[in-house]
C-alpha cells in the first residue's frame, strides 16, 4: 500500500471519528486541528499536525502556531512538541493522528504544568499609543479658536498667515486713551461748578462720545 493510499483511508477514518466534534477541524486534505480542553480553560491549546508527501513512513509536521496559542510560552510549547515527537517516533510507519490528538487531551495537565499565561507585548504598545493618541487630541481641541476669534484674525495675518509684530498696539492705546479720558471725566464732575472745568468737562465728554 503507499503513502497515498495510506492517507486517505486514514482521513476516512478521522472523518468518521470525529464527525460532530467541534473540537476537531479539517484544514486540509493533509492539515488537522484540534483543540486541547475547553475554550474557556486557560490551559487550553490548539494542536495542528500536517502530513508530508511519504507520511506515514515519515513523521507529520506538529505545530503550535495558531492565533490560539499566543498567551502559550516559547518554552512550554517546545515542551508539548517534543513530547509529542516522542510519540511520533514510537508510531512511525502507522497512522497516527488519532493517536497524537488522543495522548494530547489525556496529558494536556502535564503538558502545561509550566504554563503561564504571557501578555502579547503589541496589544500593550497599542494601548499606549491610543492613550498618546488620545492625550493629544484632547489638547489640540482645547486649543482651537473659536469662529469669531478666526475671522477677526483673518483680515490681520500676512500672506504666510502670520500676525504682523504689534498687530494688537493700537488696540492698547485705545484702552489707556479711554482711561485717561474717563478718570478726566470724573475729576471735572465733582469740580463741575468751576467754569474752565466745565470747559474740559465738555470737551472731555465729547471725545468720550467720539470714542
Amino acid at each position: 500500500m503507499t503513502a497515498n493510499e495510506d492517507q486517505e483511508m486514514e482521513l476516512e477514518a478521522l472523518r468518521s471519528i470525529y464527525e460532530g466534534d467541534d473540537c476537531f477541524k479539517e484544514l486540509s486534505s493533509v492539515s488537522f486541528q484540534y483543540r486541547i480542553g475547553n475554550p474557556e480553560d486557560p490551559k487550553a491549546f490548539l494542536l495542528e499536525i500536517s502530513w508530508p508527501e511519504t507520511y506515514p513512513e515519515t513523521s507529520p509536521t506538529i505545530s503550535l502556531d495558531a492565533f490560539f496559542n499566543n498567551r502559550i510560552s516559547p518554552d512550554v510549547k517546545r515542551t508539548i512538541i517534543a513530547q509529542l515527537e516522542e510519540q511520533v517516533e514510537a508510531n512511525l510507519g502507522t497512522a497516527m493522528i488519532y493517536t497524537l490528538f488522543e495522548w494530547a487531551k489525556e496529558n494536556q495537565e502535564s503538558l502545561m504544568k509550566n504554563h503561564q499565561p504571557v501578555v502579547n507585548a503589541v496589544t500593550l504598545t497599542s494601548s499606549s499609543e491610543n492613550s498618546t493618541n488620545l492625550i493629544s487630541k484632547k489638547k489640540e481641541k482645547k486649543e482651537q479658536l473659536t469662529k469669531s476669534q478666526k475671522r477677526k484674525l483673518t483680515g490681520k495675518t500676512d500672506n504666510k498667515g502670520e500676525l504682523p509684530r504689534g498687530w494688537n498696539w493700537v488696540d492698547v492705546i485705545k484702552v489707556r486713551r479711554f482711561t485717561f479720558l474717563w478718570h478726566s471725566l470724573l475729576i471735572c464732575d465733582q469740580w463741575g461748578s468751576v467754569a474752565p472745568k466745565r470747559k474740559v468737562h465738555a470737551t472731555t465728554r465729547d471725545a468720550l462720545l467720539m470714542f
